[in-house]
């Protein structure tokens, strides 16, 4: 299927739809083979005096650039392909490399290995549909090397052939480097597809917080520009009653106007100081305010909630940002979730320091799995969603994000008791006490 382009790629030459291969990616590495391949032939007939099937080399080498002019010329650098069209380039690949291996000693020639290239370049961009037949058919190239295959290019007087106990020991060793590069290479370029698509999720979330922000200075602006005209509506308003018969039809129209402009004059003057006034009472929050604002939405659930705090007055004072605020919300919220019944909210503080956390008493975290909490798509408690709730993937993600960003260090860890049994689940987000006060 050929997609055309338009999407932003990463360095695998993706596009933002996984197995998206851009079709300059592969033309760029087929010109890097041919010019390699040139190199290899002319030194080694040229500069080292071997004889071989140069020009014959060199035909399978052409091949191969006119098919990137071809593919240049016949579609724009910037299309999209997968599936079929990608696994035939790549096949190509293989039987063009086959083709100048047989006429240069077979798996003898040191370039042989080169086969795996194709077949890593397909799991990293590519599913197991399209990377299991390379692999096959690179397989199959590489076998049929061991038994079939010209002199590789020696002295004249040298007559060099491997024992066939080395022969397999080298196909041993291509097999193998190319099946754990190909999924090591599937596994890496899986991973950097799921970071790439929770790292935009996050920008998602930042910008809806900074687009409510900017709707805000906006509305503060549009009552500022709108007050000069409403001034002068109820300047010619005024001069209208004063000229007008009380009683009569203008008049009436008159006075309707004027008290209208009054009436927008005042919600446009309530909304010019509804910043300053938000600044001055809710611009900054003290830690017991902080806490109360992110467990208050789950007071209507089943879940009891407690909420402590460990230290000496005066507490933490922090500004109100957005990042945080979420953060630590969905951190509250997947306590909720699983926890049975209650949730234990704490915060803790010196003058070096200030620790939140948050414990519930549900069925914590896979052991084998509190390492990777905090990845994108990680789900450690799939096993016991209730109805309502998801599990700790991409919203867990996020939220360990932007607190990372505002300085924060997160701890995930189970609440065990004697004998090893786990009672629960804990998230510990710890800042500098100076970092926490300026964010």
């Amino acid at each position: 299927m050929m997609k055309v382009a338009g999407q932003s790629s990463n360095i695998f030459g993706l596009s933002s739809q996984q197995g998206a291969l851009r079709l300059d990616t592969l033309i760029r590495i087929r010109w890097l083979a041919v010019l390699g391949q040139t190199t290899a032939i002319f030194f080694v007939h040229y500069v080292l005096g071997f004889s071989f099937l140069i020009y014959l080399c060199l035909t399978f080498v052409g091949v191969s650039a006119w098919l990137n002019i071809f593919l240049r010329l016949r579609y724009p650098g910037l299309v999209h392909w997968e599936g079929l069209p990608v696994m035939g380039l790549l096949g190509y690949d293989i039987l063009q490399l086959s083709s100048l291996l047989y006429l240069t000693g077979g798996i003898q020639n040191p370039f042989s290995l080169l086969l795996v290239v194709p077949v890593i370049i397909s799991a990293a961009t590519q599913g197991a549909r399209v990377t299991i037949p390379l692999f096959v058919l690179a397989l199959g190239a590489v076998t049929a090397l061991v038994f079939y295959y010209q002199p590789l290019p020696w002295y004249p007087d040298v007559e060099l052939s491997m024992p066939l106990l080395i022969k397999a020991g080298m196909w041993t060793s291509i097999a193998l480097t190319m099946a754990f590069s190909a999924i090591y290479a599937h596994r890496l370029a899986n991973e950097s597809r799921k970071l790439a698509d929770a790292l935009a999720a996050t920008e998602m979330v930042i910008q809806r917080e900074q687009h409510l922000t900017t709707l805000d200075g906006l509305a503060t602006a549009a009552a500022h520009e709108l007050g000069t005209p409403l001034a002068t509506i109820s300047l010619v308003s005024k001069e209208i009653l004063r000229d007008a018969e009380p009683g009569t039809q203008l008049y009436e129209d008159a006075q309707l106007l004027r008290s209208q402009a009054r009436r927008c004059r005042d919600i446009l003057g309530h909304i010019s100081s509804l910043s300053s006034h938000e600044d001055e009472n809710i611009a900054r929050l003290s830690i017991n305010v902080l806490m109360e604002e992110i467990a208050s939405p789950h007071r209507d659930f089943d879940i009891a909630i407690r909420l402590d705090e460990n230290g000496e007055l005066p507490r933490p004072v922090t500004s109100r940002n957005s990042a945080m605020l979420y953060g630590l919300g969905n951190l509250f919220e997947n306590a909720i979730d699983f926890a049975n019944s209650q949730v234990r909210f704490t915060a803790s503080w010196n003058d070096d320091s200030v620790e939140l956390e948050i414990e519930d008493d549900g069925p914590g975290f896979p052991p084998g799995l509190i390492e990777r909490i905090g990845e994108p798509y990680i789900s450690s408690r799939q096993q016991h969603r209730k109805a309502s709730g998801g599990g700790l993937g991409l919203g867990l993600f996020i939220a360990k994000t932007l607190l990372n960003r505002s300085g924060a260090q997160l701890v995930f860890e189970n609440i065990t008791e004697r004998g090893g049994r786990i009672t629960g689940a804990r998230v510990k987000v710890r800042w500098k006490r100076a970092e926490f006060e300026t964010i």
